[in-house]
């Protein structure tokens, strides 16, 4: 079974302006270190930016590209999106099998948004996953701050044992990327 990692919308419309989102900074960290991580194991790693028709996140503006100190590389794939399912007519599911992955490892943007569809529709279509714990997250809301959120996540998703592939919440320097076929 082989892995790929997936970045979700980690965008300079989402991640520049103030107010940024919790550890900002330290998040596009963890994730540059694990799209290293991955490439040096053979990892397909994948960057999804959301779009909307207009304003904000509109296809090729500004606030569209991907944050400024993210690190994506030319044979990176790049997938669009328009809902907070990565798999919702996009091309990742393609991607995936073209691939032959089994296995995903997601990070990103937004934690109780793009990140949960994602990881739960993942599940749903048989994908095991592991969330980079620390490499996940959101902005405040008035019913939560961004950590209690992320905390949150990171507890329930693992908990979601129906759809029969695991989910697991990781740190993201304790992801281990495999790239190999299992027989």
């Amino acid at each position: 079974m082989k892995t790929a990692l997936l970045v979700i919308d980690v965008q300079r419309g989402l991640f520049d302006p103030a107010p940024r989102p919790f550890e900002a900074d330290e998040v596009v960290r963890r994730i540059n270190a694990l799209t290293q991580r991955a490439r040096a194991a053979g990892v397909a790693v994948a960057f999804i930016q959301h779009e909307r028709a207009t304003g904000m996140l509109t296809f090729g503006s500004e606030s569209w590209q991907l944050a400024q100190d993210l690190t994506a590389l030319p044979e990176d794939e790049l997938i669009r999106k328009r809902t907070p399912d990565s798999f919702l007519n996009t091309t990742l599911g393609d991607w995936l099998t073209a691939q032959d992955v089994g296995r995903l490892v997601i990070c990103g943007y937004a934690t109780e948004f793009c990140v949960d569809t994602t990881t739960r529709s993942a599940a749903g279509l048989g994908y095991e996953v592991v969330l980079a714990a620390d490499a996940h997250t959101t902005h405040d809301k008035a019913h939560a701050t961004a950590a209690q959120i992320r905390t949150h996540h990171n507890a329930t998703l693992p908990c979601l044992t129906s759809f029969g592939p695991s989910i697991s919440a990781v740190n993201s320097a304790e992801v281990a990327f495999r790239s190999v076929a299992v027989n």
